[in-house]
């Protein structure tokens, strides 16, 4: 559903039907980790600025901020009532920017 590389275009994430998103090795293809916890399928996936982290949207009304190293979730953005189509960092990386099938779109602010 969803490809984009890491800033230094030496990792891709990928958002899946299946409900995963996967961290692959751009020169070999092999997959770096698995990140599971969404209940929908993934439509959108985003690297922020620095690499550190990954933003996720989802079909099940939620975008999660993951950290892409160990893969675990640091935080689920809750409040769309529609699916996030898209979620993207800003460009200094302390905010993240969804749109949603609710006709919204949010900014929030990362502590």
């Amino acid at each position: 559903m969803s490809a984009a590389f890491s800033p230094d275009s030496k990792r891709i994430v990928t958002g899946s039907n299946d409900k995963t998103v996967r961290i692959w090795d751009a020169e070999s293809g092999r997959v770096l980790r698995t990140l599971e916890g969404h209940t929908g399928l993934v439509g959108s996936a985003a690297f922020s600025p620095d690499g550190m982290k990954i933003v996720t949207g989802s079909w099940d009304n939620t975008a999660r901020i993951w950290d892409a190293e160990s893969g675990r979730v640091l935080r689920t953005l809750e409040g769309h009532t529609g699916w996030v189509r898209s979620a993207a960092f800003s460009p200094d990386g302390k905010k993240i920017v969804t749109a949603s099938d609710d006709e919204t779109a949010r900014i929030w602010t990362l502590e």
